[in-house]
């Protein structure tokens, strides 16, 4: 039998990585193979895409993104703007083979760190950052019904409410609307805005499992998400309103509608994404019953004893939020592209 072997990730071989992802219990929507175009075409970033291979079958992947900024530091990340990450292999001879040729890349571009999102500890060597992140997830059924009812009553009795208003859900072709609601949100929280090329990049690339959902309230947009879908889950991922979106219910109409349609559609989990600890966000998810689960994010430390700490919650960022939040959205729009590209 032959060796088992570490590659790089190529075009040809594209299909083969993401067979291996569609079957794999640890793989994620996150480790699928269009991710490194996405990534390299939006942002400029290199990547490593590594799989091992024996015998012509894989047996492991591993997506790594390296993110260099004067701002945020030098990093390799399992996945970049992704929530989950790491290896996801069927063996722990694929694991570990994995590991050691991503620190050899590592040594190799002299980041200060690599870091795995893994969704829990598997290396106990390595730092381990698990008191900030939270993913909420739950089955659903058939029945949009009986979702609902899954729904605490306070929280059951706000979706209610929002169905018999004026809004009215949409599923568009382009990223175009949702884009003009996303970048105003971003820009009110003090957050750098992503490019409307990375959304054109993820429709393009993932297609039907790349679902742009907006709301309209008298035919206006008011809230949109981008929803992926992989396997039997569905995740919306990217969100965001107009200041009037709250009080007409707008965000409990919007994920509602993308449950009741991933429902009908066959899906049987809704994961709701993560979330930091002590946000609007976290208790939002928590008031519609979803158990937040721990994320641990693992890190490989070549320079420092601690973790990095790059969440908009750390105090070293708080002027800068509060001043990006009083630019204007064009010259917000103009320049968030450039720093988005870092927060990896």
């Amino acid at each position: 039998m032959s060796a088992l072997q570490v590659h790089t990730l190529t075009d040809a071989t594209m299909g083969l990585w993401d067979r291996f992802v569609e079957g794999s219990s640890a793989a994620t929507f996150f480790h699928r193979a269009a991710w490194k175009t996405i990534l390299e075409r939006s942002f400029g970033h290199r990547t490593y895409f590594l799989y091992a291979e024996q015998g012509g079958e894989v047996q492991g992947v591993l997506p790594l993104v390296h993110v260099r900024s004067r701002l945020f530091g030098n990093s390799l990340v399992s996945t970049a703007f992704g929530v989950y990450g790491g290896p996801a292999a069927e063996t722990v001879a694929a694991s570990e083979l994995l590991d050691r040729h991503a620190l050899a890349v590592a040594e190799r571009l002299d980041v200060d760190h690599v870091e795995y999102r893994s969704q829990k500890r598997t290396r106990a060597s390595w730092a381990c950052k698990d008191s900030v992140y939270a993913t909420f997830r739950r089955p659903i059924s058939a029945n949009p019904d009986e979702n609902l009812r899954a729904v605490p009553r306070k929280q059951r009795a706000v979706i209610r409410k929002s169905l018999t208003g004026r809004l009215v859900a949409s599923i568009d072709s382009d990223t175009q609307d949702f884009y003009g609601v996303y970048a105003r949100s971003v820009r009110n929280l003090g957050t750098p805005v992503f490019s409307p090329a990375y959304f054109r990049h993820l429709k393009k690339a993932f297609g039907d499992a790349c679902e742009i959902l907006t709301v309209r309230a008298d035919g206006r947009v008011v809230t949109g998400v981008v929803t992926f879908r992989f396997r039997d889950t569905v995740l919306p991922f990217y969100a965001g309103g107009t200041p009037d979106a709250r009080k007409l219910g707008a965000f409990d109409f919007m994920y509602w509608d993308v449950m009741r349609r991933a429902a009908l559609a066959g899906y049987r989990h809704f994961d709701f994404g993560r979330s930091k600890r002590g946000t609007g966000a976290f208790a939002f998810k928590t008031n519609w019953g979803f158990e937040p689960e721990a994320l641990c994010y693992e890190y490989y430390l070549r320079r420092g004893t601690t973790v990095p700490d790059l969440s908009p919650l750390n105090p070293k960022y708080r002027i800068f939020i509060n001043l990006w939040r009083w630019l204007p959205l064009p010259v917000a729009n103009l320049v968030g592209p450039i720093l988005a590209r870092s927060l990896g």
